[in-house]
């Protein structure tokens, strides 16, 4: 980890203080700006591969401590926030993973030492010497001094991210809007079951971070729908129709949107980015998506759901799609979707205008005197 960037100005250019604006959302432009900017030499799909790499490794640790979901989600979401503002080069994702996963036991009152994150850590990242384990709960045996090392730029890193949040605890979940609106649609339990497991894997991608929890939920919900057709009728053949409605519902414009706040083209992104994810699990079975069930995994599991408990990695099903069914649907959905609404950044239109200045450059710097400001320019004052 090299904490130092050669963009930050010298001491003598910097003002005495300044502030740091929270923003709780980013537009397509701005992650693309951002990402690209923090990507270095990677590609776009090396990229990926590193953000569903990290995503595997926060939920096979966060599983086996036992974390519920909306820890595990929230961790997510700050590992792709951290990396809009700090290069992928520059630091390990071990570390930039576990440190998430400390913050986000803070912001849910779920709270774990960063020893017993790293404890776990190791157990996952080297199954061989946990295998050999003597203890009861199967900790490897590490040297104090690389435990010492690894906690020590854990918490290092758990600045940065506090940083990027402008130390902003709120986290507003999608999981209660889906089973909500599922009942308000009149979907069926099996399509509200479905629209859960599309929220859990939207939160390895930057969904989360670009549109609110209802939205994010809608879209769950919208996908699911769509991933119906693919599937044989179930015998109740009014149950089927009624999950389709779903899709015809939210496809088009119309009143729902001002009932939800929320837009039918965000929602088509949403379903573009969501089926991305299923061809490339189903094209790699090895990736590992949602878990076996939509529960939150618990440390202590009833005894009639003792088959659910999570002793190691979270193995799920196979992928119930196959990688063409799935192209052609996202084929049709092109051929009959809205024309993209056009997003413009808060403040400016440019978004390298608008993250160019000191409060991106001083992130996780001691000079200077640093406001931080739980919304975005125009916002604050507003009742935030």
């Amino acid at each position: 980890m090299d904490p130092g960037h050669s963009r930050v100005p010298s001491p003598s250019q910097l003002p005495a203080s300044f502030s740091k604006y929270h923003h709780p959302y980013f537009t397509a432009a701005e992650v693309q700006y951002l990402s690209e900017k923090q990507r270095g030499k990677l590609s776009a799909t090396q990229e990926e591969k590193a953000r569903q790499q990290a995503c595997g490794f926060i939920e096979a640790v966060g599983s086996k401590i036992g974390f519920p979901r909306k820890t595990l989600a929230t961790a997510q979401n700050l590992y792709h926030r951290f990396h809009l503002f700090f290069p992928r080069k520059d630091f390990n994702y071990h570390d930039v993973t576990l440190a998430a996963l400390y913050v986000s036991t803070k912001m849910h009152d779920t709270l774990k030492k960063p020893r017993e994150i790293l404890m776990v850590s190791y157990a996952v990242r080297f199954p061989e010497l946990a295998a050999k384990s003597k203890s009861v709960g199967g900790e490897v045996d590490m040297d104090p001094a690389t435990a010492e090392n690894d906690r020590q730029r854990l918490l290092a890193v758990e600045r940065l991210i506090l940083e990027t949040i402008c130390f902003n605890f709120t986290s507003k979940m999608p999981f209660s809007y889906v089973i909500k609106i599922g009942r308000k649609l009149k979907a069926s339990k099996k399509l509200i079951k479905c629209a859960w497991r599309l929220t859990i894997d939207s939160h390895r991608t930057l969904v989360p971070i670009m549109y609110p929890p209802n939205t994010v939920a809608l879209g769950c919900l919208y996908t699911a729908s769509l991933l119906t057709t693919l599937e044989p009728p179930p015998s109740p053949l009014v149950e089927a129709q009624l999950d389709s409605r779903v899709a015809t519902i939210l496809k088009g414009k119309g009143d729902w949107e001002r009932t939800y706040m929320a837009e039918a083209e965000d929602l088509q992104e949403i379903a573009h980015v969501l089926i991305d994810l299923l061809i490339q699990a189903a094209q790699n079975p090895s990736a590992n998506t949602s878990p076996r069930t939509p529960a939150s995994p618990s440390p202590h599991p009833s005894p009639r759901n003792q088959h659910l408990s999570y002793t190691g990695n979270p193995q799920p099903p196979p992928i119930p799609y196959k990688a063409d069914q799935l192209i052609r649907l996202k084929i049709m959905m092109r051929q009959n979707e809205h024309p993209l609404r056009p997003q413009q950044p808060l403040g400016s239109a440019d978004p390298s205008e608008l993250y160019n200045g000191n409060d991106i450059a001083m992130l996780g710097r001691n000079q200077g005197t640093v406001r931080f400001l739980f919304g975005p320019p125009g916002v604050v004052g507003q009742g935030v």
